[in-house]
């Protein structure tokens, strides 16, 4: 039998497991010690390069013992903020969006694969040291918390969640280990950076960047890969896809690296991304947002995140999905929370909205009850405006379970 999400029974498994006579933070600082000297070596080869011919170890990023924590540059200082242009590129060339206020979460120790397989939706059983998947924190009723997209390295799991939920997620994580689970939480959100590179064109500007590293090895891989370099001496992590999308790259690195990576990205021609036009991004792609389309309100399924173990597998047997997410296109603005209307019967509620590219295209994402519209269908949203519902690519990129679906 799987073991079940441990926000809905906690995990008896650990109790079981045998301890190491070795400390994890002494292997660790032996690890990088032993690195450090074969480092030396061959910095004298590499002067002439911006970056490192000799990638770091994987999971070289330590923030308490191999960091040394700086003011990070404001990289967006300078950069200029039109959101039709950075629109455009993301649908015809390429941008890149400074997303450092999302939340990292680094999760150590020998127990933190089935910790976290019993705490999310995922099946992290089934990953190696080099992938990387969206999983999902749900409450004991299966409501949504946060979509999360972890990185697998050699000692450790790093989470990426969003802003709002990075607090409430690492004190609901460090709850629930156990007094015999090896396993160590870490918020490293202030000690690291992290840029998204979109658009059809990233791979191209990806590779130009980072050419003497070997990036073309990612392209073309599967979603959450991830490799390690090095950017003026200081740990980079590369990996295939953001959080709005399956294409492009994510980088994660030191703030002293921060700026000299955002400054090749733009020198290549990438166009900067502001948080007003991510927020638009990120409606109209589909990516529920906490506090928005994740609330007590809808189960995980409802919300689009088709991944789980015996929990979710439940909510599909005892047709626990009531209603789904939409995209809507909207013939003017409308503010969230507006009712959705169809013949004069309130079927759900708007969500999320945007005036579009161009302030001439308002987008919305909003829950519909089931059985009651399909793809293409018009609906009333709020007093008069007339919505026409849309598949969203987010969306239309999980996979929804069948019956009889478990891990």
């Amino acid at each position: 039998m799987s073991c079940l999400p441990a926000t809905i029974i906690p995990s008896t498994c650990s109790l079981r497991r045998s301890l190491h006579t070795t400390p994890f933070h002494k292997l660790r600082n032996d690890a990088f010690s032993c690195h450090q000297k074969k480092n030396e070596k061959q910095v004298s080869l590499c002067l002439a390069l911006p970056f490192d011919l000799s990638p770091p170890p994987i999971d070289y990023i330590d923030p308490l013992e191999t960091m040394t924590v700086v003011e990070p540059e404001d990289v967006t200082e300078n950069a200029l903020d039109n959101d039709d242009e950075a629109l455009e590129a993301v649908d015809n060339g390429v941008a890149v969006v400074d997303l450092s206020n999302y939340g990292r979460i680094r999760v150590s120790g020998e127990d933190r694969i089935q910790f976290l397989h019993n705490q999310t939706t995922a099946d992290f059983e089934c990953l190696s040291e080099g992938q990387g998947c969206d999983t999902v924190f749900v409450t004991p009723t299966a409501r949504t918390i946060d979509i999360s997209h972890a990185w697998i390295m050699k000692n450790a799991v790093i989470l990426v969640v969003s802003p709002a939920t990075c607090g409430s997620i690492t004190e609901m994580l460090q709850k629930y280990i156990f007094f015999a689970d090896k396993v160590e939480i870490q918020d490293i959100t202030n000690q690291t950076g992290m840029f998204a590179l979109l658009g059809p064109k990233s791979s191209k500007v990806c590779v130009l960047v980072m050419e003497d590293l070997n990036i073309p090895d990612l392209v073309g891989q599967p979603y959450g890969s991830h490799k390690h370099y090095r950017v003026g001496g200081m740990p980079v992590t590369v990996a295939v896809g953001s959080i709005v999308s399956q294409e492009g790259f994510t980088f994660m690195m030191s703030p002293a690296a921060a700026g000299s990576v955002w400054k090749a990205l733009l020198g290549q021609g990438a166009i900067h991304v502001s948080s007003s036009a991510w927020e638009t991004l990120r409606i109209l792609r589909g990516r529920p947002a906490p506090g928005k389309e994740l609330t007590d309100e809808f189960n995980v399924l409802e919300a689009g995140c088709y991944k789980g173990q015996e929990t979710i597998s439940r909510l599909v047997t005892y047709d626990g999905i009531k209603q789904r997410l939409w995209g809507i296109r909207l013939s003017s603005p409308v503010e969230p929370g507006s009712s959705i209307t169809v013949d004069g019967k309130k079927v759900g509620r708007l969500t999320s909205s945007t005036t579009g590219a161009k302030a001439s295209e308002p987008f919305g994402l909003g829950y519909i009850k089931r059985k009651t519209a399909s793809d293409g269908d018009s609906v009333t949203v709020g007093e008069s405006v007339i919505g026409t519902l849309v598949e969203v690519p987010f969306l239309k990129e999980q996979f929804p379970p069948s019956k009889g679906f478990a891990k």
